[in-house]
Parts: structure tokens; C-alpha cells; sequence
């Protein structure tokens, strides 16, 4: 082998070597930096129902007289109706009547409205058109006890008749049917709190009456005692031939009522 073979092969060696040199010392990938990812803030308002317009008392709620509206959490009345809490609310409260007035604008409170009957408020029990009174009863004027919400009764008036009274020379009693099939709305104990102790001074029925019947009865309790007859639950529905009319809108503006003797008496002026 000649001096230029013996070069040319040292020089392949040299540029092999380098070569694998830098090969093997060659960088690797630079690391990847993790992505950053901006924090997702709470929101800062919730939508809040509000009245559209003025809500009086009574008022049976329709879809247009309340809407959602946003709202900063940050001064969120207490107790309003917000949709993070009730989404369905707007739905819920169609029908809903109002019990305490809600001006334009202000946010809905659920303390506020009434939706269907309850034992907490008793105009939500009575029938369109009635009105309810409490007469005084006992055990004895009660069915012995066993009358309950929602029965059906009839009113008697036990009283005192003066004229036989004062022929016979004794006490002679009699009674009169009022009204017929009532219904009780509710009936329990009276309870007064003397010296923070409870006492129970006697029992209440509270009836659901027309204006007419509630007349008949008010004046019947002032001038006798009351009895509450039970009608059976299949005679609920009441019949024609008892049904109490009331006196003649000619009737209403001149008639007057007097209790002589403990005896209610009609008089029209003429």
C-alpha cells in the first residue's frame, strides 16, 4: 500500500469518527411545556324571578306577569326565587295566587304566594264565593267528637221559646234547622296562654257558608245554641228542596233584622 492509499484511508477514518462522534453527542428534543390554562371564574350573577308588573292580593299568576332577570350574586336578597336553585320555578308558580302584594320590579318570594289549598291559610280552602265563620260548639254539640274537617253537617239553633215559656210556666225549649249541609273547614279546641301556661277555654267549628247562610247563622248563634248534625259522606251533595235562597235583590236594601225575645224577625220597609 503506497503513502497516498495509506492517507486517503486515514482521512476516511478521521471523517467516520467525527461523524459517529457527533451522532452520539447530538441533542435530544427540547421538552414540552405544559399547556396553561386560565382558570374558569365563578359567575358573578344568577337569574332571579321578578314581577313585571304589580302583583295585589289574590292575584291567580300568569307567564306574563313574572320573568327571569339577571342579578349580582354579590347582592342577592334572601329568600327570592333564583334558577340556579330552581330552574323549573317559572313553570312551578303558573296558577300560583298572591298573598302579599309584590311591586313591579321586585324579586319573587315563594313566602310571598300560595299555590293550592293549605291548612295554613284558610282563604286557600274556601269555594269562590263563600266565607268562613267560627261558631262556638262543645263534645255534645259536636256528634259527640267525631265531626271532622271537610264533613258535611247541618245547623240547628236550640233556643228558649218565650211565648210557651211564660204560658206553661216553665222553661219549654225548641229548635229550628238554620242551614243544611255545610261544610266544616275546621273544628278544634280554643286555646289561651295565661302566665305562659296553655288552657283550653272551649272549641270552635269553622264553617264554609254563603253570605246568606253566614247571616242565617251569625243571628242564630246570638240568639240560641248550636247544634251540628252529621250527615253521612253519601248524603253529601245537597238537594233542591234544600237549598236556602237568598232573599230578593229588591229584599236587600230595605229589610231589616230585629232580635226580640231572642227571636230573629225580618221587617221590610214599605
Amino acid at each position: 500500500m503506497n503513502k497516498l492509499q495509506i492517507g486517503l484511508l486515514a482521512v476516511v477514518v478521521v471523517v467516520g469518527g467525527g461523524a459517529a462522534y457527533v451522532f452520539m453527542h447530538k441533542p435530544g428534543p427540547a421538552p414540552k411545556m405544559p399547556a396553561i390554562v386560565a382558570p374558569v371564574l365563578p359567575p358573578t350573577t344568577d337569574q332571579v324571578l321578578v314581577a313585571k308588573r304589580d302583583l295585589v292580593y289574590g292575584m291567580s299568576l300568569k307567564d306574563t306577569d313574572f320573568g327571569w332577570t339577571d342579578w349580582p350574586k354579590s347582592t342577592l336578597p334572601k329568600g327570592v326565587v333564583t334558577k340556579s336553585e330552581s330552574p323549573m320555578a317559572a313553570e312551578d308558580l303558573l296558577g300560583a295566587l298572591v298573598r302579599a302584594p309584590i311591586n313591579k320590579g321586585d324579586p319573587m318570594r315563594r313566602e310571598r304566594l300560595v299555590k293550592g289549598p293549605t291548612t295554613s291559610m284558610m282563604s286557600t280552602l274556601l269555594s269562590s264565593g263563600h266565607r268562613a265563620i267560627a261558631v262556638d260548639v262543645s263534645i255534645n254539640s259536636t256528634a259527640g267528637g267525631f265531626i271532622l274537617p271537610n264533613d258535611r253537617v247541618d245547623i240547628l239553633r236550640v233556643y228558649r221559646e218565650p211565648e210557651l215559656t211564660k204560658e206553661r210556666g216553665a222553661d219549654v225549649m225548641a229548635a229550628e234547622l238554620v242551614v243544611a249541609n255545610v261544610r266544616i273547614l275546621a273544628i278544634g279546641p280554643t286555646v289561651e296562654t295565661k302566665n305562659g301556661e296553655g288552657y283550653v277555654t272551649g272549641a270552635t267549628a269553622t264553617l264554609e257558608l254563603d253570605p246568606h247562610q253566614a247571616e242565617l247563622v251569625l243571628l242564630a248563634q246570638r240568639s240560641g245554641s248550636l247544634l251540628l248534625e252529621l250527615r253521612p259522606i253519601v248524603d253529601a251533595r245537597p238537594r233542591e228542596d234544600e237549598a236556602i235562597a237568598p232573599p230578593p235583590p229588591e229584599q236587600i236594601d230595605n229589610t231589616m233584622t230585629i232580635v226580640r225575645y231572642g227571636i230573629p224577625t225580618s221587617l221590610r220597609a214599605r
